[in-house]
């Protein structure tokens, strides 16, 4: 009985250890800024996607005050900005005509085609960083500006998306709206 007990805890504590290191091992930092980059631009990705299927259509005109983006142009804004930064500033070339993703600011407001242009753009980022290499992200490009190099400009795209999040979360809760993943 003993020997048996013995057995029993040898096989469950190398299988504790066996769990522990995978689990700390799916935990540990990507090794690189683009694998940094997509973590981070495609957890919020998904947040923005959520938070503007949960607004309801009626309030996708909605504004805070006068002279203030309304929902809709704030998602539209995201977007253009999405497809803008790889396309002008990275040269990347863009499914979207610049004229195009230019005036979604002043003329979508509808839930469902802002949703999908919005999901579109995130795509778009996603296939134009899975395209790319580590090695490219030091080639010299221009942002506002200022000599960078690119991932300068995939650092700006992301902290323009979250500046936007953090605004959209304001318009939802004020709108009694709850995020989803704050459930």
């Amino acid at each position: 009985m003993m020997l048996r007990m013995r057995h029993i805890a040898v096989v469950f504590s190398v299988t504790t250890l066996t769990i522990l290191s995978a689990l700390q091992a799916e935990a540990q930092a990507p090794d690189n800024f683009l694998g940094e980059f997509q973590g981070q631009f495609g957890a919020s990705a998904q947040k923005l996607v959520a938070l503007a299927e949960a607004m309801p259509a009626s309030k996708y005109d909605w504004s805070p005050g006068e002279g203030v983006a309304s929902v809709a142009r704030v998602y539209m804004h995201i977007a253009r900005y999405n497809y803008m930064y790889l396309h002008e500033n990275m040269g990347r070339v863009s499914p979207v005509h610049p004229d195009e993703y230019g005036r979604w600011e002043d003329e979508v407001s509808d839930k469902d085609q802002v949703v999908a242009i919005l999901q579109e753009s995130m795509q778009y980022v996603r296939d134009v960083v899975e395209a790319g290499d580590t090695d490219s992200l030091d080639q010299k490009t221009t942002l506002y500006g200022r000599d960078v190099g690119e991932w300068a400009v995939l650092l700006q795209l992301v902290t323009h998306m979250n500046e936007h999040l953090g605004q959209s979360i304001a318009y939802a809760r004020m709108n009694e709206v709850v995020p989803p993943w704050s459930n």
